[in-house]
């Protein structure tokens, strides 16, 4: 029985483009053009197509015969470097050919000339066909209309699902049987609703360049990916699937799957959030409630370290198993491995809660002596957080804040905290070790200046 996933009134699945799929078809095929004699000193990583030391007029008659055809050839102007000599629109195209454990004449690396023939074959004849369309590709992308989204859930095949699964790229088909459909990702968010109570924070995309094993389509313009490797990018994060050029189009919208956010501890906090799709990330909230349900009176709290070892079980925890990671007393005695291994994920950020760009503004305004303009200061330099970054900031001074209230037992007051968060919260972006150090003063300032103003200043 076929499946009726879509509402035709709502959403009309992607056409895949065609036409840059039957361009590469037709790309001419490589011939390699073998030397019938031995050469000397023929590098041990080319083949028979090495020819030796022959001119640039040599090699144009030798390859006359066939378009595709390619032959090396030994530079005569500089002995020691290599050209690819390449027969495509009737006349010889000359490359300069590099190999460092791989063949690469450009920024793509291959096994083989061959392949590297191939796809340079692939490219120049689609690069020549279709120039124009190429440079009109992004102008009306179906991105806009679809957009996409990736929760690593299990679909329930209904009106609206509220999560599907993902295929490899390319037309999209409804079959029979008892297999469950899978959708790419951009398809699956016209299968979605967004959560009202979700809470929308902006974040890039991370894109990384990636080789697509088979016909693949791009997300973005719906256009076909050629080429035989690297023929787009991939987002580390969502595993959008857009070319090179349709990635500086594709809007701050990224939505991390699951199944690409391998970790807890480490990850980017926007990633991690927004892969969870919380407010804040789970460590912060289950450290925070757990601390402030039995150990918010324990004196010497986050000053005091708990074992090492301990605490590193904690972050392979929830690493392992997310919010589901068992950080209960009965688990974990003692609360001081539950504020160690908060201070750690803080530590672990690659971007750390007070980020790299903001962190000038802070400590400038650290060194404000006027208290009224201090705070101004402060207020403006929360604006330049990411949004997640500035609400998980808040719940925690507003923790920390109620640690003081707790001062006359847990014996810490704002000045203990900003000594202990300072360093831990924020980090010197490539200063020299004595600036480094000098800004530990104004790191302890900042995190007590958070914490007594938490109420105005968030």
């Amino acid at each position: 029985m076929a499946l009726n996933v879509f509402d035709h009134d709502e959403y009309r699945p992607p056409v895949w483009k065609s036409y840059l799929y039957q361009l590469q078809q037709e790309a001419p095929h490589p011939r390699r053009l073998t030397c019938t004699c031995e050469v000397d000193k023929r590098p041990k990583y080319y083949g028979r197509e090495y020819h030796g030391m022959i001119s640039r007029e040599e090699a144009d008659q030798l390859l006359s015969v066939a378009e595709g055809s390619y032959l090396i050839r030994e530079s005569q102007r500089q002995p020691g470097t290599y050209t690819l000599a390449l027969r495509f629109g009737n006349q010889t195209r000359n490359f300069r050919l590099y190999h460092d454990g791989k063949h690469f004449v450009g920024e793509k690396r291959f096994e083989s000339i061959h392949d590297l023939v191939t796809d340079g074959l692939i490219t120049l004849y689609i690069e020549t066909k279709a120039a124009e369309y190429i440079a009109k590709m992004t102008i009306n992308p179906i991105y806009e209309h679809i957009g996409y989204t990736t929760l690593n859930k299990e679909p329930t095949l209904k009106k609206h699902l509220p999560m599907c699964e993902e295929v490899p790229d390319g037309p999209v088909s409804l079959g029979d049987g008892g297999d469950q459909e899978r959708l790419t990702s951009l398809v699956r968010r016209a299968t979605l609703k967004e959560n009202d109570h979700a809470t929308k924070y902006e974040k890039v995309h991370s894109f990384k360049v990636h080789t697509f094993r088979g016909p693949h389509w791009c997300e973005y313009c719906a256009n076909f990916m050629w080429g035989l490797i690297a023929q787009g990018v991939k987002c580390a994060d969502c595993g959008l699937n857009v070319h090179k050029q349709c990635s500086k189009m594709v809007p701050n919208d990224c939505k991390p799957d699951l199944k690409h956010v391998k970790k807890v501890y480490s990850c980017d906090l926007t990633t991690l959030v927004k892969a969870h799709n919380s407010k804040r990330p789970m460590v912060v909230d289950m450290c925070i409630q757990e601390i402030e349900s039995r150990g918010v009176q324990s004196e010497g709290l986050y000053r005091i370290s708990g074992f090492s070892d301990l605490i590193e079980d904690v972050k392979l925890a929830f690493d392992r198993d997310g919010e589901k990671a068992d950080i209960s007393v009965n688990v974990y005695e003692d609360i001081n491995i539950i504020t160690g291994a908060l201070k750690l994920y803080f530590r672990d950020l690659p971007i750390p809660i007070i980020t790299y760009d903001a962190y000038p503004r802070f400590m400038e305004a650290a060194k404000i002596t006027d208290p009224d303009k201090c705070l101004e200061a402060h207020h403006e330099a929360l604006k330049l957080l990411p949004p997640a970054h500035c609400e998980t900031l808040r719940y925690l001074m507003a923790h920390l804040k109620r640690v003081i209230h707790n001062e006359k037992d847990n014996l810490m007051n704002a000045e203990n905290l900003g000594i202990v968060f300072g360093p831990t919260l924020m980090r010197a972006p490539d200063l020299d070790a004595m600036t480094a150090l000098n800004d530990i003063r104004y790191q302890r300032q900042v995190v007590e200046t958070l914490i007594k103003n938490e109420d105005i200043l968030f």
